[in-house]
């Protein structure tokens, strides 16, 4: 059967968005030009044009892609939990941090520290970002546990502690410490000691 206008549209989009995030990955912003993503998506440039008007639109809808799929798959992680842990979240969010699409955002991050048209573009949508992770955040079993008014910064700090990991670990893996963080975090965010005190005190 053929397909319909919006059909070919939605097809053509979710190629260039795609191809855009693979280039992010692989070769960084700079080098994620419209010449390698058109030819990475097998399309024309004049396609892609049509679609977003120009490279930047492309940059910010790759992002939103990214964070589409992010939280889908983490609130698939979290039903197959049933009842989620700490413990759970944690593994979930690392995994989040870890993924290789995730990649992109943090190549559009560093690249928008210095490029200032980027940095404009990304502002809006990180604060949708960031509001979208603040109300899951607030349905995890972890936040009834926490006061209120502490809820969202030690959500970020958890969020921000993974990500330093996650490009830290491209240079210097270590993965001696992961499980050993993870714990310390879980023990931190449930008011426990941070230090276990041996059988013999």
């Amino acid at each position: 059967m053929r397909r319909t206008q919006e059909e070919r549209r939605t097809a053509t989009v979710g190629k260039l968005v795609d191809a855009a995030i693979a280039s992010l990955c692989e070769k960084g912003y700079a080098a994620t030009t419209v010449a390698e993503v058109v030819t990475r998506a097998g399309l024309s440039s004049g396609a892609m044009f049509r679609h977003f008007p120009t490279r930047l639109d492309l940059m910010v809808a790759a992002a939103d892609e990214v964070r589409r799929r992010q939280f889908e798959e983490f609130r698939t992680g979290l039903s197959a939990f049933g009842s989620a842990s700490v413990e759970h979240c944690l593994t979930l969010l690392r995994a989040a941090c870890r993924a290789p699409i995730n990649g992109a955002w943090y190549e559009l991050l560093i690249a928008a520290r210095s490029d200032q048209a980027l940095r404009e573009r990304l502002v809006p949508f990180t604060e949708r970002y960031h509001a979208e992770i603040v109300a899951l955040g607030r349905t995890l079993p972890i936040a009834g546990a926490l006061p209120p008014a502490e809820v969202d910064t030690v959500l970020f700090s958890v969020v921000f502690l993974l990500d330093g990991e996650a490009l830290s670990a491209v240079v210097h893996p270590q993965p001696e410490q992961e499980q050993l963080r993870l714990d310390l975090v879980a023990r931190l965010l449930r008011g426990d000691s941070v230090h276990r005190r041996s059988e013999a005190s």
